[in-house]
C-alpha cells in the first residue's frame, strides 16, 4: 500500500525520552551498543540525537504519526552510508518505496538548507605547525565524482582525462579536515582552474581570510590567496630551495586527500553515480560534506576520523624516509603551454606579482631555516 501524507504530531525529539516501537529496525539499533549506530547510521548515538534536535528546532523536520524524526534521519543516513537504493531498504524499515523516497528527499533538503552554517570559516584554525606556512588556512582542490545524466546531457559531463561521466566538485578544506566551502555540480569537462574562477566570482563566493591563503596544486595558477607549487621542479630535489618548497607544499596538500577519504568512507554513496536527478546528486555532495563537518565538530575523535588521523601519522613517517615522483609538478615546456591564454580574473597584474613574491619569501624562509639548522 502506498502511504499517504502523515499527520504531524508534537512530541519532541529527546534522547532522554523513552524510545518507541522497539521492534523496529531503527530503534533496535538506537537501543543497542554505540558501535551499531556507528556502523548503520555512520555516527555516534549522541551526535545522531543532537542532529535530530537541530533539524527539529529549526523547523526543518517534524514527527508524523507513523515516522518520528529519528527514523526519518536514519533512513537517509542508512541509504547514503551504505550506498543502497530505495527498494533495498524498504523491507528493512517496513515502509513503501514512496514513503522511503519522500522522507529521504525531505531530510536531504533539510540538511542542504542549513549546510552553509556548517561551512562557516570565521573560526578557521590552521591546525598545522609549519612556521613557514603560518598564514596557510588549508587546501583548495577539485575532485571528480561520478554522475548519472541523460544521453543528451552527457557531453559536457564527460571527463576529458578518463572519459567517465563526472561532476567536478571544488572544495576548500582546513587542516582539521573540515570543508570550508563546497561548489558542486560543474560538468566533468570543466577545468579545475575554470571552476575555481567561478567560485571566486559567484554571489556565494569562496572567500579567503584577510592576510591568509590556501595552497593549491599545479593545476592552478599562483594567485592572491592561492599558493601553487613551482612548476618544472621535482619534489625529490630537496637540496635546493624550490624543491624543498614543493616537498613541504605536497605534505600540506595531503590534508585534502584525508578529508575526501574520510568523507567517502563515511558516505560511500559518493563512490558511484546514484540514479537520482542531477540536482539531487549535487545536493547529496553538499549534504554529505555538511554532515562530515557536523560530526567533526561534535565528535572530533569519531571512529572514521581516527582512521585518517592514523593515516596522517603513517604518511609523515613515510615522507621522512622515502622520495617519490608523485607531485613533481609540470615540466618547463608544460608550464609555458599551461600559461598561454590564462586569465587572472579580477586580479590586477601587481596583485599576481605580489602572490609570486609571497611564494618566493616562503621558499627563502624555508631554505634559510634549513641552512641554519643543518
Amino acid at each position: 500500500m502506498i502511504d499517504g501524507e502523515d499527520e504531524a504530531v508534537t512530541t519532541s525529539c529527546n534522547k532522554e525520552s523513552p524510545i518507541p516501537d522497539t521492534d523496529k529496525f531503527v530503534y533496535q539499533i538506537l537501543n543497542g551498543p554505540n558501535e551499531q549506530c556507528q556502523e548503520n547510521f555512520r555516527m555516534d548515538k549522541t551526535v545522531f540525537y543532537k542532529l535530530c534536535h537541530v533539524l527539529q528546532t529549526r523547523g526543518l523536520l517534524r514527527h508524523t504519526n507513523r515516522i518520528k524524526i529519528e527514523e526519518q534521519l536514519a533512513i537517509f543516513l542508512f541509504v547514503i552510508g551504505h550506498n543502497l537504493r530505495t527498494r533495498a531498504v524498504q523491507d528493512l524499515f517496513g515502509y513503501s518505496g514512496e514513503t522511503i523516497s519522500r522522507h529521504f528527499n525531505n531530510v536531504l533538503n533539510a540538511v542542504t538548507s542549513i549546510s552553509a552554517s556548517f561551512f562557516r570559516s570565521s573560526d578557521v584554525d590552521d591546525h598545522q605547525s609549519d612556521p613557514c606556512f603560518k598564514d596557510c588556512v588549508g587546501v583548495v582542490d577539485c575532485i571528480h565524482m561520478p554522475v548519472m545524466v541523460g544521453v543528451d546531457e552527457q557531453g559536457p559531463f564527460r571527463n576529458s582525462d578518463n572519459g567517465l561521466l563526472t561532476q567536478n566538485v571544488l572544495v576548500a578544506c582546513s587542516f582539521d579536515l573540515r570543508f570550508r566551502y563546497v561548489l558542486a555540480g560543474w560538468e566533468g569537462s570543466a577545468s579545475d582552474q575554470q571552476v575555481l574562477n567561478a567560485a571566486l566570482t559567484r554571489p556565494n563566493n569562496l572567500q579567503v581570510p584577510l592576510g591568509k591563503y590556501y595552497i593549491v596544486d599545479s593545476k592552478y595558477e599562483n594567485l592572491p590567496g592561492f599558493i601553487a607549487p613551482y612548476r618544472g621542479v621535482s619534489t625529490s630535489n630537496k637540496e635546493e630551495p624550490k624543491g624543498m618548497f614543493n616537498e613541504r607544499h605536497k605534505v600540506l596538500h595531503r590534508a585534502i586527500d584525508r578529508a575526501f577519504g574520510a568523507l567517502k568512507e563515511r558516505f560511500p554513496i559518493l563512490l558511484s553515480a546514484p540514479p537520482y536527478p542531477l540536482q539531487t546528486q549535487v545536493k547529496l555532495v553538499i549534504a554529505a560534506c555538511a554532515l562530515h563537518n557536523y560530526v567533526r565538530l561534535e565528535k572530533p575523535d569519531d571512529f572514521v576520523f581516527r582512521m585518517f588521523e592514523e593515516e596522517e601519522q603513517e604518511e609523515a613517517l613515510l615522507a621522512e624516509t622515502t622520495e617519490t615522483e608523485e607531485g613533481r609538478g609540470m615540466t618547463l615546456e608544460e608550464e609555458e603551454e599551461e600559461n598561454q591564454g590564462h586569465e587572472h580574473g579580477s586580479f590586477r597584474p601587481e596583485e599576481v606579482e605580489d602572490s609570486l613574491r609571497l611564494r618566493d619569501e616562503i621558499t627563502s624562509h624555508l631554505w634559510n631555516h634549513y641552512v641554519q639548522t643543518f
